[in-house]
């Protein structure tokens, strides 16, 4: 498909230019390292004993640093809804590129597990020549005890060689487990697998203490290469023929060497007090009591929560980290706000899914003799409900669906709820952003899971045409199974049914249609559904229209 060179700026241009900035770094940071081991006079006979795998390894170790800090900041959610939320990020460009923490926190992840192949890789090299190149002439630079130790010996025998063995085990389990598969079918594993970087982080630390590798200090005094006084006859003659040496050659006195001083911590400690003290901070406003209110069950295993909670205040598409010790005290989840907090109703709710052990777990909490998948129409349980945690409410890219003019609203299943929650919005009478026109699509497998928000679609339908304003809100509704199909036969669901469509939406006619009723305006696309769908939607967003209407992707993404 042709690509729009407006549409891609739009959409790719800032976290392509953040991505060459970073590549750039990382690149700038290799060579200045490499070079810095390779020429530096200080390493001269360390760099004559063990080579190349010197260079590459402390210049391996220099990107380790930088992408070990980095890869904390995205996760600060605190932090980036703060500054979402403030005048600190004031331009739409800069809150998407928040958006894609994730994506560079996955690509900092990325680059700490290929660089450590290549750090680990160069060390044993080093390993290696440490024991066959043992150096008679300077016996502080030898980590071998004598020559021809047994390279595995020394790894087992060293803090280096030891932390490190054990920050490539961590590195493994996390990595792997960080997987897409792993994380869609057991997300406990990669839950629990991925707090071993606190552990991570403590031996990285320590990884640096023992001085394996020394620098020279008395570079004036003993040049390197100079000739020793220990040097045999005929080794200062020869140096003598080949370099023309005088006696301004001559050490005046023997090469003392000192171990590196470890760089690790200065890295590492500023985004790790940030993130520590966000994590403390989430920890004691989580620790507010949380009341639940109501817990109704939906159609096709959905399970809506109402609850009530001190000073609590969000936004419309933000969402809460939901921790249940009944089911799991280290767990925590993430779902999207379906109501928010307003003046005239203190409570605020989410749906979720029953799918996967946790969800499983705590539906059975909620409603212990409820049988979720009978009811078509939703029915409240009264009882004594477990003790809840609701850490947030955190940014997400639905916020931003009021700061355009024309924002179309794709959602695919349950993926529907961070628009819920602006729809509410709409209907509470919120006030003060420039949403002119919303578009909203809905595509479900059944007919049932429409139910879940039927009733706040009409609402929203019969408001905004009391208020003369039946153009602000488009609604489309696409049930893709058509096997066993029943109608929404009730009256007060008529709106919707005249909505309602049989099969999938024809994405590319749709954005013409979008298009060409909104000519060079802006128009943000808001996706939560399959991979599919957004796949699509927005490889049609950076596609070009006759009518140069630009189309802004965004996505949500909590996994």
């Amino acid at each position: 498909m042709v690509v729009s060179v407006r549409s891609w700026v739009a959409n790719e241009g800032g976290k392509h230019l953040v991505l060459m900035l970073w590549i750039g770094g990382n690149t700038w940071l290799f060579i200045r390292t490499f070079l810095l081991y390779y020429t530096g006079q200080q390493y001269h006979y360390l760099y004559k004993m063990l080579g190349l795998g010197l260079c590459i390894s402390r210049a391996s170790a220099s990107v380790l640093n930088l992408n070990c800090s980095l890869v904390l900041l995205p996760m600060c959610r605190t932090v980036l809804t703060f500054a979402r939320g403030t005048h600190v990020v004031s331009s739409r460009k800069a809150r998407r590129l928040l958006d894609k923490s994730k994506t560079f926190h996955v690509a900092c992840g990325v680059a700490i597990c290929i660089f450590s192949v290549v750090h680990v890789s160069a060390h044993l090299v080093n390993v290696s020549s440490f024991s066959v190149s043992y150096s008679d002439d300077f016996p502080s630079l030898n980590l071998a005890r004598y020559r021809g130790e047994d390279p595995k010996q020394i790894i087992l025998t060293t803090i280096p060689g030891v932390t490190g063995v054990l920050l490539v085990l961590i590195l493994l389990l996390m990595f792997s487990s960080s997987a897409h598969s792993v994380r869609a079918s057991n997300y406990e594993i990669f839950w629990y697998t991925h707090n071993l970087f606190i552990v991570f982080y403590i031996i990285l630390m320590v990884h640096m203490v023992g001085g394996v590798l020394k620098y020279q200090t008395n570079i004036e005094a003993h040049p390197p290469g100079c000739l020793r006084a220990n040097q045999s006859e005929a080794e200062q003659r020869s140096e003598e023929m080949e370099r023309g040496e005088d006696e301004e050659r001559r050490c005046r006195e023997e090469a003392h060497f000192l171990p590196n001083d470890p760089q690790t911590w200065l890295w590492v400690s500023g985004p790790l007090c940030i993130y520590c003290a966000e994590r403390l901070y989430r920890y004691i406003r989580s620790c507010d009591p949380v009341t639940v209110v109501t817990v109704i069950s939906h159609p096709c295993d959905v399970i809506e929560l109402r609850m009530l909670k001190k000073n609590f205040t969000a936004r419309p598409g933000q969402y809460v980290v939901l921790n249940c010790p009944g089911v799991s005290s280290f767990e925590n989840h993430p779902f999207t706000l379906t109501t928010c907090p307003t003046e005239n109703k203190k409570t605020f709710g989410i749906h979720l899914r029953v799918v996967g052990d946790w969800t499983e777990r705590f539906t059975q909490l909620l409603l212990p003799e409820s049988r979720t998948d009978l009811a078509i129409l939703p029915m409240v349980q009264q009882r004594r409900y477990p003790k809840l945690y609701v850490d947030g409410p955190f940014g997400s890219p639905s916020e931003e669906v009021f700061n355009y003019d024309v924002s179309l609203c794709v959602a695919g299943g349950i993926g529907v709820t961070p628009f819920a929650c602006v729809l509410h919005a709409l209907l509470d009478g919120w006030t003060g952003f420039r949403l002119q026109r919303l578009y909203f699509v809905w595509v479900c497998r059944e007919l049932q899971s429409f139910y879940w928000f039927a009733e706040l679609l009409c609402a929203v339908h019969h408001k905004l045409w009391q208020e003369n304003r039946p153009d602000y809100f488009n609604l489309k509704l696409y049930v893709s199974q058509t096997a066993d199909l029943q109608s929404m036969s009730e009256e007060k669901y008529r709106p919707l049914t005249s909505r309602l469509l049989i099969g999938r939406p024809r994405w590319k006619f749709l954005f013409d249609e979008i298009g060409k009723t909104n000519k060079h305006k802006r128009v943000g696309v808001f996706c939560c559904g399959p991979k599919g769908i957004s796949r699509t939607l927005h490889r049609l967003c950076n596609s070009p229209r006759s009518s140069e209407t630009t189309f802004e992707f965004n996505k949500e993404s909590f996994s």
